[in-house]
């Protein structure tokens, strides 16, 4: 464990170190600040209590677009990764929407729904849908015939198949997908936020890019970054390893 937290530590404290260098080189903090020259603007902000709230916002949004994504895309994945026929129909689909810019996506829902809520989560989930549906069906291809007929065989009922014979199997790709879910689609909602919404990190980053102040849109993107990559390390990580176990013992 101590080597496992040790490593991405050191690796960070590197990319720190570039960072300090990179700004020494440059001398000028309207440019590229010192990283402990934002310590002074982040307290600040989490003393006014905006920085809490435009996070718990964007949170809010990643976690409503990633529950309807994942879930989207894995009833879609199982379909097609079970059912040949439904494949070869939804397959051209499922091409044109991974090929399709997010930007597209999110300029088309804002201008159909609207300016709220409602498109700017609606366009996350179309954007990271298919991604998922991708990996699922995958998973469903590989499903092992011999635990199929296994179960059949000794008559297990639909939940107990479900629970141990098609979860198991399928827990390796739902990781890989929820990994990617949310590496993608926090990424996408500050682009919706920055389009289109009134609160959130990506709308702060637009108005601090506006202002030209470079260490505030810092400190509203490295906050937001902290948060998703200890989600990444004590949640996404653990839970895929965890996934993984059975196939590796």
């Amino acid at each position: 464990m101590l080597a496992r937290l040790g490593v991405p530590a050191v690796s960070l404290l590197g990319l720190l170190g570039l960072w300090v260098v990179a700004a020494a080189l440059t001398a000028d903090p309207q440019v590229l600040p010192q990283p402990f020259a934002l310590v002074g603007p982040f307290l600040a902000e989490m003393r006014a209590g905006a920085l809490p709230y435009h996070l718990g916002q964007t949170l809010i949004r990643v976690a409503w677009a990633f529950a309807l994504a994942m879930g989207l895309g894995l009833i879609l994945g199982f379909a097609m990764g079970r059912n040949p026929r439904l494949d070869r129909w939804l397959d051209p689909w499922l091409v044109v929407f991974l090929n399709l810019p997010a930007l597209v996506l999110i300029v088309l829902c804002y201008l159909w729904i609207g300016l709220n809520e409602i498109a700017a989560i609606t366009a996350v989930t179309l954007n990271k849908v298919p991604n998922v549906t991708v990996t699922i069906r995958e998973g469903a291809r590989a499903l092992s015939p011999d635990l199929d007929a296994m179960a059949r065989v000794y008559r297990m009922s639909g939940r107990a198949r479900l629970r141990h014979v098609l979860l198991p199997q399928l827990a390796p790709f739902i990781a890989a997908a929820a990994r990617g879910g949310v590496a993608v689609i926090w990424k996408i909602v500050l682009v919706v936020e920055f389009l289109g919404r009134s609160s959130g990190i990506g709308f702060q980053i637009h108005l601090y890019f506006q202002l030209f102040e470079v260490g505030m849109v810092l400190v509203y993107a490295l906050s937001f970054i902290a948060v998703m990559l200890a989600v990444e390390w004590l949640i996404l990580q653990p839970w895929e390893r965890r996934a993984r176990r059975w196939r590796d013992a």
